[in-house]
């Protein structure tokens, strides 16, 4: 899922510091490009069963379809899947005295959360993409049907 121009740092949204601290409220900046955590259960799209498309807060690509949103009790919006397997880049994260996957956006580069597997979810993946509400924008309709839009 990791492409070369990633690894490199380069990404097809690329901005400056300055330009994403314009654009993103200090809390969005916060989890999206220095990794935070929104607190649990504060999320606007915890509970949410709207039908639609989640997007990326900073970038606006696509990234999660609330086909794939299930209820998982942790505290953030929990997805099976990405919408696309390159939606999301994944990387290594031993920060917090454990070790974890950090879930990026992949045309941005932004903080989205972490995925975890093996927690016996009944998904089709076994796996559970915990997201920030926070590094998100819902597209309402139908999950198929989604325009595609630049931030």
């Amino acid at each position: 899922m990791t492409t070369n121009a990633q690894k490199a740092g380069q990404y097809p949204v690329a901005k400056s510091d300055t330009e994403w601290r314009q654009q993103l409220s200090p809390a969005e900046y916060r989890v999206l490009r220095e990794a935070g955590t929104e607190r649990a259960w504060v999320g606007e799209y915890t509970d949410t069963e709207t039908e639609g498309v989640y997007r990326c807060k900073a970038c606006s690509a696509e990234l999660f379809r609330s086909t794939t949103k299930f209820h998982s009790n942790c505290g953030w919006p929990s997805f099976y899947a990405p919408s696309e397997n390159d939606a999301v880049e994944l990387i290594s994260d031993r920060s917090m005295g454990m070790v974890r996957t950090e879930v990026r956006c992949a045309s941005c580069g932004s903080h989205l959360g972490h995925v975890f597997e093996g927690e016996g979810f009944p998904t089709p993946t076994d796996q559970r993409y915990c997201i920030n509400s926070i590094s998100l924008d819902l597209q309402p309709g139908e999950p198929g049907a989604a325009s595609t839009t630049e931030r």
